[in-house]
């Protein structure tokens, strides 16, 4: 962190220099590491009012919603392009949002941090750590979580590492290269624009193992236009979200036979039949040596508890949302010796920018009932992690 001082307003702004989350397997912005318990996205109006009305008996199983910030885009005199965040003033309310977020990727702040910043010039390269083929992007995500390389698995079940990526997930990476070169072209005037904090869940975790599952049987939002609507109704159709409610957007799992964490995208979550979903759930709860059979049943209920709360929540539909499955990848140990400890498992839901419920907007579709086809990915989840913790 920098603390500057803010010349027109006469106070101190913390300044925060944002990096990519080592640990983004899914997803199409860019997670940033804003500080060791906390991440931050672009903000989607939507997404922040439903955070701010969420029911009580659902945020156990979403991330914490920490607020907004103002996020600049900085770039040094040889052109290298980084993110600052600075947390907003006591006085810059969330109402302060245009309407016309919902239809914006990224939003502008009202109220500039206080600090100086110089105008852009043309031709900017991007940050030359997402660059360089022998380094990687961005420092400083977590002491003890920078441990393990990434290596990822292609549909046809070959593994590949690249120099560059090895100590972030590659997904993530590409997210934050393709959002750098979206802002960095966008910025007018060096305006900021507003993200949402929010908790980053995986922060409990040394060697964090996540499973990001596509939920229910419909992707597309309210807001979408015809030609996205068509998109996302054929991708469903043509892979497992239509047959299991289910689709996988990405996968890390730490190996520890080679000790580095297998990836697996959405590209290849698409091209998964129901059987190649169950193989890759299998997967996902295998280190490369032996099944982890002692995750099962705590995941399991952690999972039956989360469907009987969706099943209370009449009028939402959770369009475009995922699930996170996070465990312990680590190994607990005394001298050379395992120590036998509970294991740790997290269940959360997220990413809400094209969630619906009562109220949520003035041309809200009024549904009735609980979301049905989120239900359904639920229960096909939780039967098929019942058929792999009862079998051989």
């Amino acid at each position: 962190m920098v603390l500057l001082e803010g010349a027109e307003l006469g106070e101190t702004r913390t300044r925060v220099r944002l990096e990519p989350f080592a640990h983004q397997v899914g997803g199409h912005t860019s997670m940033l590491h804003y500080d060791e318990t906390t991440l931050c996205k672009p903000l989607f109006s939507q997404e922040q009012v439903f955070y701010e009305s969420l029911p009580a008996d659902m945020k156990p199983f979403t991330p914490q919603y920490r607020g907004l910030i103002s996020v600049y885009v900085e770039k040094d005199s040889s052109g290298h392009i980084s993110l600052v965040a600075c947390p907003q003033n006591d006085n810059e309310s969330p109402a302060q949002e245009s309407p016309m977020a919902t239809k914006r990727t990224q939003q502008r702040a009202k109220t500039p941090c206080a600090a100086e910043h110089k105008p852009a010039r043309e031709g900017l390269l991007l940050d030359r750590t997402c660059n360089d083929r022998s380094s990687v992007c961005g420092t400083g995500t977590g002491k003890g979580k920078r441990d393990a390389s990434f290596h990822m698995k292609d549909p046809n079940g070959n593994e590949s590492a690249t120099p560059e990526r090895s100590s972030h997930n590659p997904w993530g990476l590409q997210c934050h290269r393709a959002q750098l070169m979206r802002m960095s072209s966008d910025s007018k005037d060096n305006e900021p624009y507003r993200f949402l904090l929010l908790e980053n869940v995986a922060s409990p975790f040394q060697l964090p193992c996540i499973l990001d599952l596509k939920m229910g049987t419909r992707q597309h939002g309210e807001d979408a236009s015809e030609e996205k609507k068509r998109r996302h109704m054929k991708k469903c159709e043509q892979s497992t979200s239509s047959s299991l409610g289910l689709r996988l957007g990405g996968m890390q799992v730490y190996q520890a036979t080679t000790g580095h964490f297998l990836c697996r995208n959405k590209y290849d979550g698409r091209t998964l039949t129901a059987e190649g979903f169950r193989q890759a759930l299998y997967q996902y709860l295998h280190d490369g040596h032996q099944l982890k059979r002692e995750l099962l049943q705590p995941v399991l209920q952690r999972l039956s508890a989360l469907r009987a709360v969706i099943e209370r929540q009449g009028s939402y539909r959770f369009y475009s949302s995922s699930l996170l499955l996070i465990y312990e990848g680590k190994k607990h140990s005394l001298g050379r010796h395992p120590v036998s400890a509970p294991p740790r498992v997290d269940v959360r839901m997220i990413d809400f920018a094209h969630t619906s419920y009562r109220g949520a907007t003035p041309n809200h579709t009024a549904y009735e009932g609980p979301d049905r086809g989120y239900i359904f990915g639920v229960e096909n989840l939780i039967n098929m992690l019942q058929e792999i913790k009862d079998g051989d």
